[in-house]
């Protein structure tokens, strides 16, 4: 019987798009396991680990948090989850999402007014100083 292919931490780290330096932090903050090492200390990966770095930067790349994405983790490996506790985080990260681009596009506006406000010649006058030191 073959043995599964090992990888190292750059072939890991290209099969998975994340970075060696994010891959040893992911370990030491405990969100992927400690991979087995060669006698030499080097780090050996599975295809598995390499699944689960996919995992970790796809749910990044939606903008979960590292707790968020621990938790999706755990439901991913549990295989007798209900799929409305997954549900259940994507629409309440869904709704956090919608508050921060409402709260950026406030800011957006803001600065707009001030921006037109502001004459951009070579008086010294400048609404956005004055703004930003009224607050």
């Amino acid at each position: 019987m073959q043995q599964p292919q090992a990888l190292t931490i750059g072939d890991a780290a290209r099969a998975s798009s994340v970075s060696a330096k994010m891959i040893r932090h992911y370990e030491s903050i405990g969100l992927l396991k400690a991979p087995r090492r060669t006698e030499a200390g080097y780090r050996l990966y599975s295809e598995q680990d390499v699944r689960t770095l996919q995992f970790i930067h796809r749910g990044r790349a939606l903008g979960f948090s590292l707790d968020q994405i621990r938790d999706l983790l755990a439901l991913w490996e549990d295989k007798h989850r209900a799929s409305a506790d997954v549900r259940a985080m994507a629409l309440a990260h869904i709704a956090e999402l919608d508050r921060k681009i409402a709260e950026m596009e406030a800011m957006r506006r803001t600065l707009e007014s001030l921006a037109a406000s502001c004459h951009g010649d070579a008086r010294s006058e400048c609404p956005i100083l004055d703004d930003l030191a009224a607050r």
